[in-house]
């Protein structure tokens, strides 16, 4: 593969910090996914930033890194899309500007690792499915699809599944299970979400970006799942809800706190949201899953930007803030053209002025 002349460039700028030996596993760890990635030539000058994390809001990053380099060429943003927990782990050793992901952080992070968390957009995680000869929309409570994902419901005629579809004559065929392997923030919403409904499923797999699933076929990344459920008939999966709309994939309506069964759309998710922060709008770290409400959309959650809360390089902390105050202001229309859901107007100001105290 072709390295780019100034990667040399981009690597030097990567801010490493504590003892060695991290730092050597840091700085590896960088080169070889800038290097797997690609990153585009950009002036001898620039500020690079680099943030890590989920694949959730990668098409987002990416496109922010498109239309943030186009404002200043003297600070460019590279996005490696490496899965939440392996974002986390990278900003709480040093490496990086900042990670991105869907985990809420841990009392451990934060302190001894002086991490906050962010709003970046809602995001809602949707159960996908691949039954060909049904055209309705399936309806599923968190009841069932816990049962699903812990392999006690096994084919499409369960009956837990048909009492709540009693419209719809499903098929007597095996339920295929896709889900995600460790680490990862899709895991972390939905398991978040199924431990609020279902008991059993709290007691046997609980909230994690790494639960052991009893069933299924693992899918790498969320483009991987939206690929893998299209093309597996009889499967199930979950996706960010942007990834299921862009690949035509048929998406279940789910039982919601206040008994509704709603599928995940812009004004679904932003009413988990609203319901949840309303009227202070300064919960940064709030769970969203489950949220009261008629209209909400029950597997809502935020993608968070994971930061350092200080900074002793002064010109780097001057850049992440300017991209950071860019990503509250102008890069928000990019969110809704990409297909996720904008934050709340009072959400944004309160989150603008955290970015302003940063220091």
């Amino acid at each position: 593969m072709k390295v780019p002349v100034r990667f040399s460039s981009v690597i030097a700028q990567l801010p490493l910090r504590r003892s060695l030996l991290p730092n050597i596993y840091i700085y590896s760890f960088f080169v070889c996914t800038l290097c797997l990635y690609g990153i585009p030539a950009v002036a001898q000058n620039a500020i690079v930033l680099v943030g890590s994390g989920s694949s959730v809001p990668a098409p987002l990053f990416s496109r922010w890194t498109q239309e943030y380099g186009k404002r200043n060429p003297n600070i460019q943003m590279r996005y490696l899309p490496v899965g939440t927990s392996e974002g986390i782990k990278q900003i709480s050793h040093g490496a990086g500007d900042f990670s991105a992901g869907e985990s809420q952080l841990t009392d451990k992070e934060r302190k001894e690792n002086n991490l906050i968390e962010l709003p970046a957009v809602l995001i809602g995680i949707v159960p996908i499915y691949n039954l060909p000869d049904i055209h309705q929309d399936l309806r599923l409570s968190g009841e069932v699809l816990g049962e699903i994902f812990l392999g006690e419901v096994k084919t499409w005629n369960a009956s837990q599944i048909t009492k709540l579809n009693p419209e719809i004559t499903l098929p007597s065929l095996p339920i295929r299970v896709i889900n995600r392997p460790a680490g990862k923030g899709s895991n972390y919403v939905l398991t978040d979400f199924l431990s609020k409904v279902n008991s059993k499923f709290r007691a046997q797999i609980g909230v994690t970006p790494s639960p052991k699933w009893p069933v299924g076929e693992s899918a790498e990344r969320s483009s991987d799942m939206a690929d893998k459920v299209k093309s597996t008939s009889g499967s199930i999966g979950y996706v960010e809800y942007q990834y299921a709309v862009k690949g035509g994939i048929s998406q279940a309506a789910v039982l919601n706190s206040a008994g509704k069964f709603v599928k995940a759309s812009s004004e679904s998710i932003g009413a988990a949201c609203k319901a949840a922060e309303e009227p202070r709008w300064n919960n940064f770290s709030a769970s969203l899953a489950d949220a009261p409400g008629a209209d909400s959309f029950p597997i809502t959650s935020f993608s968070w930007i994971y930061l350092r809360s200080s900074s002793s390089d002064s010109s780097r902390a001057a850049a992440l803030q300017d991209f950071l105050n860019w990503i509250y202001t102008d890069g928000q229309q990019y969110a809704v053209q990409e297909g996720y859901s904008e934050l709340p107007p009072p959400l944004l100001a309160a989150v603008r002025k955290k970015i302003n105290e940063l220091r």
